[in-house]
């Protein structure tokens, strides 16, 4: 299992409404593209950001669910126009579990 953490920098201002999108327009045609192990925003720290972890059984099947997803109209029609001009920055990190880890 590889686990992917995906890291959004929102718009100041526009937290409420991204986390809105994604919930009703996004999540919809996500949730079939992995396996959603959470989904935060911060409260402390650097704010105005979104986190999220999907799992994947490995990175050729990551590599396939996204190629899918990036064909889906509802993706990249009604959800990627609105959500980017909310976005400042974007990361994404596949995490390896360390041996004693109880996701790995």
């Amino acid at each position: 299992m590889i686990y992917e953490q995906r890291t959004y920098s929102v718009k100041p201002g526009m937290l409420a409404a991204y986390l809105k999108l994604f919930e009703e327009v996004g999540l919809p045609v996500r949730r079939h593209c992995g396996e959603l192990v959470g989904f935060w925003f911060t409260e402390l720290g650097e704010l105005n950001q979104v986190v999220h972890i999907w799992a994947y059984e490995s990175l050729d099947q990551r590599a396939a669910l996204r190629e899918d997803m990036m064909r889906n109209p509802k993706w990249v029609d009604d959800f990627l126009p609105q959500a980017m001009p909310m976005l400042n920055h974007m990361e994404s990190k596949i995490l390896v579990g360390a041996q004693f880890s109880p996701l790995r």
